[in-house]
């Protein structure tokens, strides 16, 4: 793998404080589901649905309730991004201000924030792309499943909502691959000219679609990342069965000796490297609660 030296980079104006504490963008599981305060290691949390009230007649006898009590573990996995350069790099930046620090952290962050959608959404190693056997549970493993064809899009969405609705979940979010999503994005009403969905944009930052909470990203699909092609054109449903945090944010580390990444020791080839790590927990309740549109073309 390469290192960075001075002739990789542009010199800008000015330096901007390297120190990011906080993984951004990039994550449409963030985007549709809400964080959940979390501790290190495996937690387990249970939901319980106690069903329907009963009517009592007068001078009736009471029966009893019944429930279903249901199981969710939530597990760690960490995720790092690693990457060297020479010491000449160090002082030029410090003493030049030409910002190689900021501009290699905001590469770094948002890959890490992805690395939870390729988690969640299809258990696989960004880096690999290959399944990893801890994420034994992902949304893609979902058993509802709409295929395309010729047909609209909408309807497409229209049939994933009727499989979620069907296993007694409310379909409220939409997460798209780009490919699909710009069906969507460039659709507009007839010769006018006008957007049919005017609301509905093509990022990772929510919007609205087809009445869907929509989320944007290349997560989805995985194209390029997957070693195996998911087929995953979108997923619709209630993202709420997917219960994440960040259990450690272990932020910066500046690595001065050694060999942190197989590339040989630092010392002696006159290089520094800066890691970033982030330990995040999940679970999945159950994957019914959504459904996957695919292209098995």
């Amino acid at each position: 793998m390469a290192v960075l030296d001075t002739g990789d980079f542009t010199l800008p104006d000015k330096l901007i404080g390297p120190w990011l504490e906080k993984i951004q963008g990039g994550s449409v599981i963030a985007t549709l589901s809400d964080s959940t305060p979390m501790t290190y290691g495996t937690e387990t949390a249970m939901t319980f649905d106690w069903g329907e009230a009963e009517y009592v007649g007068e001078g009736a006898n009471k029966s009893a309730s019944d429930f279903t009590a249901t199981t969710m573990t939530t597990k760690p996995y960490k995720f790092q991004k690693t990457i060297r350069w020479t010491e000449e790099v160090q002082w030029a930046d410090e003493d030049s201000q030409i910002d190689v620090v900021q501009q290699s952290l905001n590469q770094l962050t948002p890959a890490l924030s992805r690395a939870l959608d390729f988690g969640v959404i299809h258990g696989i190693d960004p880096l690999s792309g290959a399944p990893v056997a801890a994420m034994s549970t992902s949304l893609s493993d979902t058993t509802n499943s709409v295929e395309v064809a010729a047909q609209a899009n909408y309807a497409l969405i229209d049939a994933a909502d009727l499989l979620v609705l069907a296993d007694n979940y409310v379909p409220t979010s939409i997460a798209l691959d780009p490919s699909f999503a710009a069906a969507f994005a460039t659709d507009r009403v007839g010769d006018t000219g006008v957007k049919r969905y005017p609301e509905f944009n093509l990022t990772t930052a929510p919007s609205t679609l087809e009445g869907h909470t929509a989320s944007t990203s290349r997560t989805v699909g995985a194209v390029g990342v997957a070693a195996s092609a998911t087929n995953v054109k979108a997923i619709v449903g209630d993202f709420n069965t997917v219960r994440w945090g960040v259990q450690r944010r272990i932020g910066i580390e500046v690595i001065r000796y050694g060999d942190p990444d197989g590339q040989g020791d630092l010392k002696r080839n006159n290089q520094i490297a800066f890691r970033l790590e982030v330990l995040y927990g999940w679970g999945i309740a159950d994957t019914d609660a959504v459904a996957k549109i695919i292209d098995a073309v």
